[in-house]
């Protein structure tokens, strides 16, 4: 079987010159890997577009949770293409992309069933996908092209050739409180990461067989502590779990592609954020990446950069919808600080996730969608947020502290509403917005809520920036404010960094990601808090900061 790629990877119908060649069986061939030499990455990412004229080379850049990873492709049209469902042929063009620690939310396995589910409700000329297998590469199209150093390039391509794959970057923040927050003044902070990919199939000959790694260095101190007061926000992207470190352990795990492509399973350390609760349009903003802050505010979650203990198994029942579920270990988060000392972690229990996805693409532009619902439970046993009172005081005020275990539901969508040119899943304009929800007894955020939209190529001539509008809610646990009321009336002290009860913190946040130059992103930030640590007692501030991003 075999056919030229270009219209194919798009979902189109095949030309009729093109037509797949059915008398013989396809032979599969493992496309060559083209390495992206830097980028802040944390799992399988693959892109899996192959759109120019089929025997000319290109650059393809990928985007997710705002870093990026180009590389210049060359198209065989002679080797045969992957079969992904008895009647649809497509080429995967394998691009390792740089991330956050995150790995593109995208779903390179086949489905399990041809038929759709939700999407074959609606009328043929809404679905795009009813005729086609349309491929998941769920990326924000990269706002750098190529590398600063391109003269490592074919140096990248022969290791490929042998399997292995290498990212670095370097990524800088500065944020400044300009007004309001507990006092003025700017602080800065980076990352430096180093990822490894390794295809087995090629250096061992074991099939479907994959290992990743990363290890990062980052220095500086968090705006939201040090100027506003807050000290759950970051406000910027890169100040978080990890604190200063010198070669922290982002994450090491296997991956394996079993029954024909057709489930992906990954094992080893490794973040529970790279899969769950997350996606890589949300990640262009700095509030929400890695995850959600509801989500990974309390102790125990395993969310980037700090690694755990898990395995997730992926699968795509339908072509319209993907299913994932996991088992991680919880630990405190200062029982390994450097993400090495494995032998002395605290375990205190297990996180399960599951979440299912729905993938539409409406219409004759294709307009995608994704919309995510899931659950976790975590067996740890959690204190109760109402705090240690006296037994008079707790039965003045009608109040009983328990223990008890954590569980969280979220739900997140985003929508492609025009496209800007392009034929990508990230060529437009999309609204998002999402919500989370934790067990209040335990959590400290117990709602976060969000809304906004994304612009590609606003201006003309300017196709890889990006603008970012989003307005985010955070509710602090119901439990957690009785509690502190109880204590600030009976005149004891709430501690050092918090200045009163605490309610409710919102954050807007407006950005704008600027194509530099090959390999540099820019990206100036505005946000502006209301109530920064939750309460009023702290003026409301004005945030603003630039971001770098250089891919060597």
């Amino acid at each position: 079987m075999k056919t030229e790629i270009g219209a194919l990877a798009a979902g189109n119908s095949y030309p009729a010159s093109q037509k797949p060649d059915r008398s013989a069986p396809a032979r599969p061939r493992f496309v060559p890997t083209v390495v992206a030499a830097m980028g802040l990455f944390a799992g399988t990412a693959e892109a899996q577009e192959a759109l120019p004229v089929a025997g000319r080379s290109t650059d393809l850049a990928v985007h997710a949770h705002t870093s990026w990873a180009t590389g210049p492709v060359d198209h065989d049209p002679a080797s045969p293409a992957r079969t992904l469902s008895g009647d649809r042929v497509t080429r995967i063009i394998t691009i390792p992309s740089a991330t956050s620690g995150q790995p593109p939310n995208k779903i390179e396995i086949a489905p399990m069933f041809s038929p759709e589910v939700f999407s074959g409700f609606f009328p043929p000329q809404w679905d795009a996908h009813r005729n086609t297998l349309l491929e998941d590469q769920y990326f924000a199209p990269s706002p750098t092209t190529q590398h600063l150093l391109p003269s490592l390039n074919g140096f990248r391509q022969k290791l490929g050739n042998y399997g292995i794959g290498f990212q670095m970057s370097y990524k800088a923040e500065a944020l400044g409180v300009a007004s309001g927050g507990k006092e003025r003044g700017m602080e800065y902070i980076h990352e430096v990461n180093f990822r490894v990919d390794l295809d087995l199939k090629k250096m061992l000959g074991l099939d479907g067989w994959s290992v990743h790694g990363l290890i990062l260095e980052r220095a500086g101190r968090s705006v939201g502590k040090q100027k506003l007061g807050d000290y759950y926000i970051n406000y910027g992207e890169i100040y978080g779990l990890s604190g200063n470190s010198a070669a922290h352990l982002g994450f090491l795990y296997a991956e394996k592609r079993l029954l024909n492509n057709r489930v992906d399973i990954i094992f080893g350390r490794m973040p529970l954020s790279t899969d769950f609760a997350t996606s890589p349009l949300i990640c262009t903003f700095m509030l929400l990446c890695s995850a959600p802050v509801a989500l990974k505010l309390d102790a125990g979650l395993s969310v980037y950069p700090k690694a755990s203990w898990g395995a997730r198994i992926r699968m795509r029942p339908t072509r319209d919808t993907v299913l994932q579920f996991g088992a991680y270990q919880v630990r405190p988060t200062a029982s390994d600080i450097s993400g090495w000392a494995w032998a002395g972690e605290e375990t205190t229990g297990a996180a399960f996730p599951v979440e299912f996805t729905w993938q539409p693409f409406f219409g004759s532009k294709k307009l995608v969608g994704h919309y995510k619902v899931g659950y976790m439970h975590d067996t740890s046993i959690y204190a109760d947020n109402i705090g240690k009172l006296s037994p008079a005081l707790a039965k003045a005020n009608g109040v009983l502290a328990r223990t008890s275990q954590r569980d969280s539901v979220w739900v997140l969508f985003d929508q492609m509403i025009y496209r800007s040119g392009g034929v990508t899943q990230m060529d437009g304009a999309y609204v998002l917005a999402g919500y989370v929800h934790n067990t209040p007894r335990n959590s400290i955020y117990s709602d976060e809520a969000w809304a906004g939209a994304s612009f590609a190529g606003l201006i003309p001539g300017r196709n890889h920036d990006r603008l970012g509008v989003l307005y985010n809610y955070y509710r602090v646990s119901p439990r957690l404010e009785t509690g502190q009321r109880i204590r600030e009336d009976a005149g004891f002290s709430l501690g050092a960094t918090v200045t009163g009860p605490q309610k409710t913190t919102s954050v807007i946040e407006v950005n704008y990601g600027i194509d530099a130059m090959h390999g540099l992103l820019v990206q100036p930030e505005f946000e502006y808090v209301f109530r920064p640590g939750g309460t009023s007692r702290i003026p409301n501030a004005a945030v603003l900061g630039v971001k770098v991003i250089g891919i060597l």
